[in-house]
């Protein structure tokens, strides 16, 4: 079983599609904390915004893949921290991906996640939704999640 339990599949048969999650995942049945991580978004630790790039002119330009890339890995930290590194993104249960422009940047988005996630098998559930804004500029996907991790 993946450590972040087992994958629910209507129909398992099928052949995988374009993204990588179940229909569900069931958390492992046993000692175990549950942790929300909040939507996260690619600023890291130290300050630096990845896949955001200030042009000279006084505009950005924005990476999808790049900032997709650390926002998972954000993630990882945050659960590796907030469970002593016993646990980490592949104990994520459950997420959430908001994302600005689905014609643009969802491909490259799912590229990233699925260079994370081998397989359905172990990938989270997950929703993707479009939305208009997000809190910060800079910002093109932001990730909520929930993980699983047995103590």
């Amino acid at each position: 079983m993946s450590p972040n339990g087992q994958a629910y599949l209507t129909n398992p048969e099928l052949p995988e599609g374009p993204t990588r999650f179940p229909q569900a995942r069931i958390a492992p049945a046993s000692s175990h904390r549950t942790i929300y991580i909040s939507g996260t978004a690619c600023c890291r630790p130290t300050g630096e915004w990845e896949g955001v790039t200030e042009n000279p002119d006084g505009t950005r330009t924005l990476d999808i893949r790049k900032q997709t890339a650390a926002v998972l890995t954000n993630i990882d930290d945050i659960i590796k921290g907030a469970t002593g590194g016993k646990g980490g993104i592949h104990n994520v249960i459950d997420a959430v991906v908001y994302i600005l422009d689905m014609k643009s940047d969802y491909a490259g988005m799912n590229e990233e996640w699925n260079k994370v996630f081998a397989d359905r098998a172990s990938a989270p559930a997950r929703a993707t939704i479009g939305v208009k804004e997000l809190p910060d500029a800079r910002m093109i996907v932001e990730v909520k999640a929930v993980a699983v991790v047995e103590l």
